[in-house]
């Protein structure tokens, strides 16, 4: 495929017809022929049902794999909703590194459920299915514009590559925000391969800025390479050409900020002061001397090994997509695409980009991978497409030739089974492993259950704090608390619950500034309830469990405590490689004992004897009036 010479060359390609020649050819012209359908196309409607239907399936099983998705955005959502929750460091005005306009964008969505009187924990489900859609919506945009621009055999390895792989199950419902920034760079990509009736130049750039502001700042890299493409073209053009890129730069620049200034308005009044959320949390994270590193770090494989768990073969493929391209331009292989192979390399150095970004840096997240999970695919998808082109190769010249079609087409076939059995391994594994932090609450919502009075009732949460999943699973008059453990670093506190009667206006939790928050990671004694206050305890133990002073078995103690409800939960530490990898059938005799999965007890236990001390709410709006009047 010719690559075009100049910009104007590129525009004048995609210039639609005049209006009057069109309908002059309509009235001269016989009936053309409908042309032949394209194999391997799949239409737009049916890629979003299918990616739809994992989503939706992720969103009712999956477990949340992040504690910061619980206590930095279900929290906080949950106290704009139903005025109480934890709170981490990063909402304590004196830092503000999360956004308001994020968390209330999630809470307006959940109101509907909440006004029609569904219980909470429909309100979580119904906004992970929510997720989930938009999510499809944006992929289905992508997958049609692949389709139209590149090949429609490529899009449909698109597909699959999205709708099989494990890291896109529970990105796709993630509540965070490099999973929203992943649905804009989704989008951003679509607004730059679209060239058909003009650049949309603007508008990528105000998609991906959507993604950068309100969700992850540095995800505005990734809009890079087609920036440069836009000035290289503009550069080799006219100066109409040039002006009006310039124009469309600066049109994407003036929607971002448009977009940008609305967020601040939002996080003004939450924080009732001026601040820029998305600076701050660059301030902090490369400028600040602390940064994400004090919270661990890791090897510089550590992405190449998770993006390998989490999209298995198609992540060798998306790290040759470059390589097979340029091979395929100098060497005159098959796999041609519609596109040039300049577009082509420019869509094919995000994904390139992002990884060694983040490689390099010292602390590293899987969730930080998110954003880039669209170009992965997206690079995966030209690198089968080239393959399977030369595979399928007649040409007597080629060397593939000479193999026989049932021999080439059988390699073909188990390789896509392959790809689908390690799929669904991967995401039953994580299904069935780690979802009992899910279920167990389910209990709390039985009334026979509950017959513990008293007008608060605490679920308190030892060494499994991290996996607690939101209070949008207890019942409204059940609330969590930490007690202590061997954890040493800072817990999450709780928004101010003083109400609007007392004079403080909407939402004071969002802007008084709570007591015992640091950005250095340091413990806080106040974060924690005395053992005796508790009525439930979440607990697991397991073969590798080993008690401590701080971490008791709670389940041993049959005085104290009775079951209530109880799942199985995976034993990392006691369990093999692959069966931490992948599902494995626990059948007796199937599967050898150094790879069976091993399993523990994941329970919420009852107080048999209520001897707890309550403490009145009114006792802790005092409280917090008194700091008020001491600062003033």
């Amino acid at each position: 495929m010719p690559s075009p010479n100049t910009g104007s060359a590129v525009r004048q390609r995609f210039k639609p017809p005049d209006p009057a020649s069109k309908a002059t050819n309509v009235s001269t012209k016989p009936p053309q022929r409908q042309p032949p359908k394209t194999p391997f196309k799949v239409e737009p409607i049916l890629a979003f049902y299918i990616l739809l239907a994992g989503h939706t399936i992720a969103a009712l099983y999956s477990p949340i794999q992040d504690c910061d998705e619980v206590f930095n955005y279900w929290e906080p959502t949950h106290y704009l909703t139903h005025g109480f929750g934890f709170e981490t460091w990063e909402y304590s005005p004196d830092y503000a590194i999360r956004s308001w306009a994020y968390a209330g964008l999630h809470a307006l969505v959940t109101l509907p459920a909440k006004a029609l009187g569904a219980s909470k924990t429909t309100e979580f489900y119904g906004l992970r299915i929510l997720l989930g859609v938009i999510c499809a919506i944006c992929e289905t945009r992508l997958f049609a514009k692949i389709s139209a621009t590149f090949n429609p055999r490529m899009a449909t390895m698109f597909l699959a590559v999205l709708a099989t792989s494990p890291g896109m199950s529970h990105a796709s419902i993630a509540y965070l925000p490099s999973s929203f920034a992943m649905y804009f760079t989704t989008l951003g990509m679509a607004s730059f391969m679209d060239w058909r009736g003009g650049l949309r130049t603007a508008q990528g750039i105000w998609m991906f800025g959507i993604g950068a502001c309100l969700g992850w700042p540095f995800a505005a890299v990734m809009v890079a390479p087609f920036v440069l493409e836009e000035v290289f073209l503009a550069s080799i053009s006219d100066k109409d050409g040039v002006i009006e890129t310039a124009w469309r730069i600066v049109d994407g620049m003036t929607r971002t900020l448009i977009t940008l200034m609305a967020q601040v308005c939002v996080d003004w009044f939450f924080y009732k002061k001026l601040v820029i959320v998305p600076l701050n949390i660059v301030l902090y994270n490369v400028f600040s001397g602390k940064g994400p590193a004090l919270y661990g770090t890791e090897p510089w494989h550590f992405y190449i090994r998770n993006l390998f768990l989490n999209f298995h073969v198609w992540l060798p493929l998306a790290l040759l997509s470059m390589p097979l391209l340029l091979a395929q331009h100098f060497l005159r292989a098959k796999g041609a695409t519609k596109a040039s192979y300049l577009r082509g390399i420019v869509f094919l150095t995000p994904f390139y980009l992002w990884l060694a970004i983040f490689t390099l840096q010292p602390h590293k997240e899987e969730r930080f991978m998110y954003p880039a999970y669209p170009a992965l695919a997206l690079n995966a998808a030209m690198s089968l497409h080239i393959i399977l082109a030369n595979l399928g190769s007649t040409d007597p010249k080629d060397t593939i030739s000479r193999i026989p079609a049932q021999l080439r087409y059988a390699a073909i076939l188990v390789f896509v089974i392959a790809a689908l059995c390690l799929s669904l391994l991967r995401t039953l594994g994580t299904m069935t492993a780690y979802s009992a932090p899910l279920s167990i609450y389910a209990s709390l919502h039985n009334p026979n259950t509950t017959s513990i009075s008293g007008s608060d009732r605490f679920v308190c949460l030892g060494k499994e704090w991290y996996r607690f999943p939101s209070h949008y699973l207890l019942p409204p008059n059940h609330r969590a608390k930490f007690i202590r453990s061997e954890f040493s670093g800072l817990l999450p506190g709780e928004f101010s619950d003083i109400p609007s009667s007392q004079g403080f206006g909407s939402f004071p939790g969002a802007w008084l500034v709570p007591a015992g928050m640091n950005d250095a990671n340091h413990e806080d004694a106040g974060k924690y309830t005395e053992l005796k206050r508790c009525d439930y305890v979440v607990d697991w133990q397991g073969p590798s469990t080993e008690t401590t002073g701080l971490e008791p078995s709670f389940m041993d103690d049959d005085v104290t405590w009775e079951k209530v409800a109880c799942e199985k939960f995976l034993d990392v530490a006691a369990t093999g490689v692959l069966g931490r990898m992948l599902w494995v059938p626990d059948v007796p005799g199937l599967v050898p004992a150094n790879m069976k999965r091993v399993w523990g007890e994941y329970c919420l236990l009852k107080r048999k004897s209520h001897g707890r001390v309550v403490q009145e709410k009114p006792a802790r709006t005092l409280d917090w009036v008194q700091k008020i009047e001491n600062i003033a």
